[in-house]
């Protein structure tokens, strides 16, 4: 499976290369977005691996070509300041994000992760089924019935498309921004303290009760991750 890397730095893109070679991955690199996209283009990779602050593109620019051209799965990886370029990286579409120093295990499970996710959204995603199953939640969009481990639980308007947005985005961040616009629509951007309440509500009706949460995950200062099966 090919996956491509993007950074600027040699010694980060041969660590990574020696990683993922490792786990039986094919590897192309790049050290810069423009660089990054020539490749994109000709090898067709599985999945995208880019830091942010790069030359001639960086990885915001970067992802905004992506996802113009196909729903790549996009992992950014960034500095402890970069936050501001991070959330942006996500706002255009990248699916998940690593922070440097970073464990090599902890990459290669987010590879994984975003791989499988990408293969059953190859075989799955057709936002015009009446039926979405997603983990331990089946999902009846025309009817607006929701299951969770069979039983049924009962959604307002408001939370059925909160978590229909996750159910279609599972193990991916999605911004306050993204979430926002889905719900509200493009004027609702700044209505944050909503959709925290929103989700607080969200929460209590499928939540397995008090500690952290298993299912809706806060990604601090960024925004959401769905994770679709209770641990």
């Amino acid at each position: 499976m090919r996956i491509l890397v993007v950074d600027d730095e040699p010694q980060i893109v041969r660590v990574l290369r020696a990683a993922l070679q490792s786990n039986d991955y094919e590897i192309f690199t790049a050290s810069n977005g423009a660089e990054a996209l020539q490749v994109y283009l000709e090898v067709n990779p599985a999945l995208v691996i880019t830091d942010l602050a790069m030359p001639e593109m960086d990885g915001v620019a970067l992802t905004r070509e992506i996802r113009q051209r196909a729903s790549t799965p996009v992992i950014v990886v960034s500095v402890r300041n970069q936050e501001r370029e991070k959330i942006r990286a996500l706002d255009e579409g990248a699916d998940d994000y690593i922070t440097k120093p970073f464990a090599i295990q902890e990459l290669l499970a987010r590879v994984r992760v975003q791989l499988r996710r990408a293969s059953e959204r190859e075989s799955e995603v057709d936002y015009a089924r009446p039926f979405i199953t997603a983990g331990d939640f089946e999902i009846n969009t025309e009817r607006h019935i929701v299951r969770l481990r069979g039983e049924e639980i009962r959604l307002t308007p408001k939370e059925f498309d909160l978590l229909l947005q996750f159910a279609r985005n599972p193990e991916r961040v999605l911004t306050h921004k993204t979430l926002l616009k889905a719900i509200w629509g493009p004027a609702g951007i700044d209505q944050q303290e909503s959709l925290r309440v929103l989700v607080g509500q969200l929460r209590k009706k499928i939540e397995r009760g008090p500690g952290t949460p298993q299912y809706i995950q806060t990604e601090p200062w960024i925004g959401y991750r769905f994770v679709p099966v209770a641990q």
